[in-house]
């Protein structure tokens, strides 16, 4: 009965307290009302009478039900709680992705396309409460999936991103202008790209500082990743035969200056990841700066199970009454 119970009222606990000292005084008036008589022959008495040794239990009952009655006065209850969230700030996010054929370099495991396609689809799984929009670029950029805030959407669009679906090249500022276009209507409190590149900007008709102007005027923050190990890496260098790549060592160039100035400008951060882990690392750290307020509610719904305390308080006392009058009633 008692089983998941809480107790609004638990003070009256203590009135349990009282319950030893009536048992005192129940014991010590029984002992004075108890008179004492010598007789010289027993022959009268011989015959067993089992009511009378049955008379505490009227006040058992009687012990028993105020119990009871304590019980229902803390007011055992049980308890259901439900929760609603709500977001208080929503953020709209665009993940601008370089996929020319230098993201095919295998300084990452199993190269960096790969790498930073697992790094982004557990960062967008750690965003349930944002809108998530995908643009990839290389030599001319595309929208691949627009801001959304259903993630299967946007994490099947991303296992979709592969080299090869644009003209090669790296064109920083088409990849960043058409993001921006993503987020300049968005009503969001806050709106974010990450930019990721590997190399310098080298194709598009829209230059990145002239992107990143856009970006400030429509209140947009920028977070670049400058991706690859520093030195050489090995790299897609030419076609073999049968169309595969052919690998050789190359030096990674990455316009850093570009970078730290696009993420300045806008009130971003650039960083610098040279390996999964720091990678990795580094879209934690943009998950924690950017931070979605939730407002949680919580609803308490309680059953009240006082009643059949009450009600077995009752029974005892209408028994012990009953007893008193009946049973018991010659020997009292």
């Amino acid at each position: 009965m008692l089983e998941n119970i809480e107790f609004a009222n638990p003070q009256f606990f203590w009135l349990l307290l009282l319950l030893p000292l009536a048992l005192l005084w129940y014991l010590f008036k029984r002992k004075q009302e108890t008179a004492s008589l010598k007789i010289s022959n027993i022959t009268g008495f011989t015959t067993k009478q089992i009511l009378p040794k049955l008379k505490p239990l009227l006040f058992a009952m009687r012990l028993l039900a105020l119990t009871a009655i304590i019980v229902a006065m803390a007011r055992p209850q049980t308890e259901d709680i439900s929760t609603r969230t709500k977001t208080t700030k929503g953020i709209d996010i665009v993940m601008a992705i370089d996929v020319s054929s230098s993201m095919l370099a295998r300084d990452l495991k199993p190269n960096r396309l790969a790498a930073l396609k697992e790094v982004a689809a557990d960062f967008i799984q750690q965003r349930p409460n944002d809108r998530i929009g995908l643009v990839a670029y290389a030599g001319e950029s595309y929208t691949k999936t627009p801001i959304t805030s259903d993630k299967s959407i946007v994490l099947n669009a991303l296992r979709e991103i592969t080299y090869g679906q644009l003209d090669d090249g790296t064109a920083i500022g088409m990849g960043l202008a058409t993001s921006v276009n993503r987020l300049k209507e968005s009503k969001a409190i806050s709106k974010v790209i990450i930019l990721l590149t590997d190399g310098v900007n080298n194709s598009g008709f829209i230059e990145p500082q002239t992107a990143a102007d856009l970006a400030v005027e429509f209140d947009i923050k920028t977070y670049t990743i400058g991706l690859g190990t520093n030195g050489n890496a090995l790299s897609p260098i030419a076609y073999n035969a049968d169309g595969s790549f052919r690998y050789g060592m190359r030096p990674v160039e990455l316009d850093e200056a570009l970078l730290k100035d696009i993420a300045e400008a806008t009130g971003g951060k650039y960083f610098r990841a040279t390996d999964n882990e720091k990678l990795e690392a580094i879209y934690e750290e943009i998950n924690k700066l950017e931070k979605t307020e939730i407002e949680e509610f919580k609803y308490y719904k309680y059953e009240e199970k006082f009643r059949p305390w009450v009600l077995i308080a009752g029974v005892l006392l209408l028994l012990e009454w009953v007893c008193r009058n009946t049973l018991f009633r010659s020997f009292i």
